[in-house]
């Protein structure tokens, strides 16, 4: 299965040909709920987290932030269920390839895992371009692969360049049973912004004492334009037999302006761009979930038990 997270992922994968949309229901269509039963996991006992998403750790007073979940319009997302989930993928490889967004969902997706095996029989292994934690007892690896553009940049005579027709790294890609790429903030780079203008709150210059996130279903702004280009691109290209999928999680995603780190991280930088974990990033992996327990049920409607919120 193939999947693009919109700020910007699909998913990749190769355990069903159909390509499967929640019936009746956008799942990407909905608004934040606060819910005292979260977070999905403690960040003190994940081991994965990196010192720029480890906000907890590195000062964030509030933990508000945590407490949000994504509640689809028109219907219940299945329960987040980290057991199911490697039983689904059970001695299968997930790869995550792209930018630190990715890296955020790896880490995020690694550390709701953890805390389902309860740790045991987990392995973490490393190099220069990919980290990979396996779940030993499920035979499920998930890895993250580092790639900034998707395509390759290599180094001529007159200095680096960006070669769009080239994916030399999707051989490697090729081992994966579910792909999830994300591309998004290295070919969308702008100039410094004031925030607040976009979130109704003029003067703001950053999201430092952000503690709630927008209400409603829609960004003040909209829908960025490189998003649609997404959304067309694929409608146009891919037909119902590839096993491609949206994980449409850019607009969801505005409206969490209290969910980045701000200083609450190892740099002690102001970061408005990635996200706490845990936080936002395990909402994406919650719909990744829904995704595969679709996939699962139409293959066989009997494998699950009516476990809904």
């Amino acid at each position: 299965m193939l999947v693009l997270a919109s700020l910007y992922v699909v998913l990749y994968t190769g355990l069903c040909s159909a390509y499967v949309k929640q019936k009746g229901c956008n799942v990407y269509e909905g608004k934040w709920v606060y819910d005292e039963s979260y977070p999905l996991f403690n960040s003190k006992k994940c081991p994965f987290i990196r010192k720029e998403f480890d906000c907890i750790k590195y000062g964030r007073s509030d933990d508000q932030y945590l407490k949000y979940r994504w509640q689809p319009n028109d219907c219940d997302l299945p329960r987040f269920d980290g057991v199911e989930f490697m039983r689904i993928l059970k001695g299968k490889k997930v790869i995550f390839t792209g930018d630190s967004i990715s890296l955020n969902q790896w880490q995020s997706l690694t550390c709701l895992l953890y805390t389902s095996s309860y740790g045991s029989n987990v392995t973490h292994e490393a190099n220069e371009s990919m980290s990979t934690v396996t779940f030993q007892d499920y035979g499920v690896s998930i890895a993250y692969f580092t790639s900034h553009y998707l395509v390759d940049i290599e180094t001529e005579q007159f200095g680096r360049v960006l070669k769009l027709d080239s994916l030399k790294n999707g051989e490697l890609w090729k081992q994966a049973d579910v792909l999830i790429f994300n591309t998004w903030l290295w070919w969308y780079r702008r100039g410094i912004k004031q925030p607040g203008a976009e979130w109704n709150e003029p003067g703001v210059r950053n999201c430092s004492k952000e503690t709630r996130p927008l209400t409603g279903s829609t960004y003040p702004t909209g829908v960025p334009l490189a998003a649609k280009v997404v959304k067309e691109t694929l409608s146009s290209n891919i037909s119902s037999s590839n096993s491609v999928h949206l994980l449409d999680i850019t607009t969801l995603s505005q409206l969490r302006k209290d969910g980045h780190p701000s200083t609450s991280n190892g740099y002690k930088g102001m970061d408005c761009t990635h996200w706490c974990v845990a936080g936002v990033p395990d909402t994406w992996n919650h719909l990744l979930y829904a995704q595969l327990v679709q996939q699962q049920t139409e293959l066989d409607p009997d494998y699950f038990s009516s476990d809904y919120m």
